[in-house]
């Protein structure tokens, strides 16, 4: 077994136009990061956080610059009617261009999500967002501020740094704990 990279094997799932290997790389993508990843349409510019670890993406269009991080699902939300005999709510989500959808948010069903749009952390949407809002809870959303990026920026900040930071932080914790004493 060949050990191809994450991109290599969502270049390969998404993309190949040969059904094994797809077929193949779909299998591979949910043995080695747990996630599975179906998209009627998805642009190559779409990022995935942390290899999609625990993600399902089943999508109806996924536009440019849209980043997932883990344990994200989307899909459908569909039911069946029994009185009418047929199912309602069928179809997939679409996620316009520079949408970013935080850690476990789950957005389900025929809708859209608009451009430069972020989907918060734990965030349930089975409603459309429009474009440049920030969406919480279940299907809140309010006005995205322009003057902040949320999540994600292209220029993001390193993990050295974060880590830094963080020490700082803890050491600054464990004076006030032992101040406290």
């Amino acid at each position: 077994m060949k050990n191809w990279s994450f991109d290599e094997l969502l270049e390969m799932n998404c993309f190949s136009k040969d059904p094994e290997e797809q077929a193949k790389a779909a299998e591979l993508l949910e043995f080695r990061y747990g996630c599975e990843i179906h998209c009627a349409n998805m642009d190559r510019s779409v990022r995935f956080a942390h290899h999609a670890r625990g993600c399902t993406v089943v999508a109806a269009k996924l536009c440019e610059n849209v980043v997932i991080y883990q344990n994200v699902t989307i899909g459908s939300n569909m039911r069946y009617n029994k009185q009418q005999e047929k199912w309602e709510h069928v179809g997939s989500p679409i996620l316009a261009k520079n949408v970013i959808v935080a850690d476990g948010a789950k957005i389900l069903g025929p809708i859209i999500i608009g451009e430069n749009s972020v989907i918060g952390a734990g965030a349930i949407i089975t409603k459309d967002i429009p474009a440049n809002s920030v969406a919480f809870g279940v299907n809140q959303y309010k006005t995205k501020d322009p003057n902040y990026d949320l999540v994600f920026n292209p220029n993001m900040i390193a993990g050295e740094e974060i880590m830094a930071i963080d020490a700082k932080r803890v050491a600054e914790f464990e004076q006030l704990k032992n101040t406290a004493k």
